[in-house]
C-alpha cells in the first residue's frame, strides 16, 4: 500500500520540529544539572523535575513522528528512533544514582545522540521514507 503526504502534513511536521528542539532544550538542561551535581552535591530535584519534563517531550515527539509515519510523511525508521528515545529516557531515570552512574552517563550520550538525530531528521526532506 503506497502512502502519499497530505498537505496537513505540514502542520504536523512543525509539531515534530517544535518536539523534537524542545525535546533537545531538555537534554541541554540535563546536562546542565547533572554537571552542577558533582562535586559539590547541587540541585537534584531539579535534575530530577528535568527528568520528568524530558519524558513528556521525547513522547510527544514519539507520538508525532509516530503519526506523521502513519500519514506518509517520515520514515519508519524515524518513528521507531524517537520511541527508542523516549523508551531510553525512563531507562535513564531508573539509572539515575549515584551507584549507577557507570550506565547512566553512557547512556545519557546515547540518548543524546538519538535525539539530535530525530531533530535534524525532522528536518529533512519529507520525501525521507
Amino acid at each position: 500500500m503506497s502512502r502519499t503526504t497530505v498537505p496537513h502534513d505540514a502542520g504536523l511536521r512543525r509539531a515534530l520540529q517544535v518536539a523534537a528542539m524542545l525535546t533537545l532544550l531538555s537534554v541541554g538542561f540535563q546536562y546542565v544539572t547533572a554537571g552542577q551535581l558533582f562535586p559539590r552535591g547541587g540541585p537534584e530535584e531539579l535534575h530530577a523535575g528535568g527528568a520528568i519534563v524530558l519524558h513528556v517531550l521525547s513522547g510527544l515527539t514519539a507520538v508525532a513522528a509516530v503519526l506523521l509515519w502513519r500519514r506518509g510523511g517520515c520514515s519508519v525508521r524515524m518513528a521507531v528512533l524517537a520511541g527508542v528515545v523516549f523508551v531510553l529516557t525512563f531507562v535513564q531515570a531508573a539509572t539515575g544514582g549515584r551507584d549507577t552512574l557507570w550506565v547512566h552517563v553512557p547512556g545519557a550520550m546515547v540518548v543524546t545522540v538519538g535525539a539530535v538525530w530525530v531533530a535534524v531528521w525532522s528536518f529533512s526532506r519529507p520525501a525521507d521514507r
